[in-house]
């Protein structure tokens, strides 16, 4: 794999950060960095049963943006970023990514800022459920 590597995707199927932290394996690289964004069953002192993602068509594109965007970093060596979408349950990862880069610090701050420009810029909308039968829509970007 050559510097500068990504995947990004946007996809209705379980998500693994052991595959994305093998995709960014490197030879040159000291540090991987992943993060796992896992379904949680509370939100705001409420219990939720489930999450629903509905992405917008040009999601895949956003995804795919930011991933060249980070993989362009300088000492980044590779990048692999995957949101789902569709119905998740509680502990199911929605967000995955992993980086590698020459030295942790890089690695580090590169996968912390990924994941925040994702969720902020990537249009994707979430539906959660709770176990008293209410829903709501959140972090519409």
């Amino acid at each position: 794999m050559t510097a500068g590597h990504l995947v990004a995707r946007v996809v209705d199927e379980p998500l693994s950060v052991a595959e994305h932290e093998q995709a960014v394996a490197d030879a040159g690289a000291g540090a991987v960095v992943s993060f796992s964004g896992v379904v949680r069953d509370t939100d705001g002192g409420r219990s939720v049963t489930e999450l629903e993602y509905v992405g917008h068509p040009t999601a895949e594109q956003v995804i795919t943006e930011l991933a060249e965007e980070f993989a362009a970093r300088p000492g980044v060596r590779a990048v692999a970023v995957s949101h789902r979408v569709g119905l998740l349950g509680i502990g199911d990862v929605a967000l995955a990514c992993a980086v590698s880069s020459a030295h942790r610090g890089e690695a580090f701050t590169a996968c912390a800022e990924l994941v925040d420009e994702v969720k902020k810029r990537l249009p994707i909308w979430k539906r959660q459920v709770f176990t008293d039968g209410d829903e709501e829509w959140v972090a519409c970007p």
